[in-house]
């Protein structure tokens, strides 16, 4: 097995070039949750998902292939991303492309949430199980210019994945409270608009 890469290193490896400028995120509420879902609603933006609620005692071996080697949904998450995929439903939010990491918990996100549509996309896939640090920034930039990039004016595209990645995008690290697993961040050609909690989308 290749040797992961830390993530401190990776993202000291990333030139500022190649990172967004850092944004003032915070999980949204109030007015500022009621225009992320309008925003998401109307489309012409890209939510960046994070995975499910996932069992914390479980490790990650940087090895895709087994699942038995990797943090998993736990139960909560499994619920969780059901949900979701019913507030989207009934909000009919316009679906375009829905793309996942490989690893197993945004695979199962992706597919608990919104079906067959849900589609492996290398360049998702979490730092951890990306020990190479060309291919990680490469797969940074990757990121940073599709989550700007709706696939059409009309549609919401959803990149199902997680924290560090788009940490790296944003130039700064998430805390866990402002964007949580199952969270959507949404963004807009101009840049990050703001970052939804899923229990929040649910109520809307």
């Amino acid at each position: 097995m290749p040797p992961r890469l830390p993530r401190r290193a990776a993202l000291l490896a990333l030139p500022t070039a190649w990172l967004a400028r850092p944004a003032a995120a915070a999980t949204a509420q109030g007015a500022q949750a009621a225009a992320l879902v309008a925003a998401l609603r109307r489309g012409g933006v890209v939510a960046v998902m994070r995975h499910g609620i996932t069992d914390r005692s479980q490790i990650d071996t940087g090895d895709l292939t087994r699942r038995e080697g990797q943090r998993n949904l736990n139960e909560a998450g499994h619920q969780q991303s059901i949900r979701t995929g019913q507030a989207v439903a009934r909000l009919g939010l316009p679906l375009g492309e829905v793309l996942t990491s490989p690893v197993f918990r945004a695979r199962d996100t992706a597919e608990l949430a919104f079906g067959a549509r849900a589609r492996i996309e290398d360049n998702l896939t979490a730092d951890d199980y990306t020990p190479d640090p060309d291919l990680l920034r490469r797969r940074i930039a990757w990121l940073a210019a599709r989550a700007r990039r709706p696939s059409a004016p009309d549609r919401t595209d959803v990149l199902v994945g997680h924290i560090v990645p788009l940490g790296m995008v944003l130039g700064r690290g998430l805390a866990q409270a402002e964007y949580p697993e199952g969270g959507f961040a949404v963004f807009a050609p101009e840049g990050l608009l703001g970052i939804l909690a899923a229990e929040t989308l649910w109520a809307a």
